[in-house]
């Protein structure tokens, strides 16, 4: 397993680096994608990484147009993360090679096998989260 996950992971960040971005850049956008303006704490968590290396990673996403943050309606010193165009146009562009390595990986598996994979594999991700551990 160990092993796969390394070589899956250097595929991710060979594809991505195409594009221009980072693994934790790309769980970043992924992120904002799916959530209205999560803090960077929650950024840091999912992607684990430090709040220190986030802050970093979304000063990059800022700097290059990809996201920009706007203060919170409520005041304070938070800041709203949300995606730009060109950052959803950069994260579907990612998807996409993303997307043919899962096609590589899985081309040899017939649909069975592939359903099969995709239970046992929620099944082992549901087994790790802390709230099934009781964490």
């Amino acid at each position: 397993m160990f092993r796969l996950e390394r070589r899956i992971r250097a595929c991710l960040d060979e594809a991505l680096a195409r594009h221009g971005m980072t693994t934790t850049g790309y769980m970043a956008l992924s992120e904002l994608r799916l959530r209205d303006a999560p803090s960077s704490a929650d950024l840091a968590r999912i992607a684990f990484v430090t709040p220190q290396a986030m802050n970093l990673v979304i000063r990059d996403l800022e700097q290059r147009g990809l996201i920009r943050r706007d203060p919170h309606p409520r005041g304070g010193r938070a800041l709203r993360t949300r995606l730009t165009p060109k950052g959803l146009d950069t994260l579907r562009r990612c998807d996409r090679s993303l997307d043919e390595i899962e096609a590589v990986m899985l081309a040899e598996m017939d649909d069975p096998d592939r359903t099969a994979l995709a239970q046992a594999l929620t099944l082992c991700a549901r087994a790790l989260h802390p709230d099934a551990r009781g964490l």
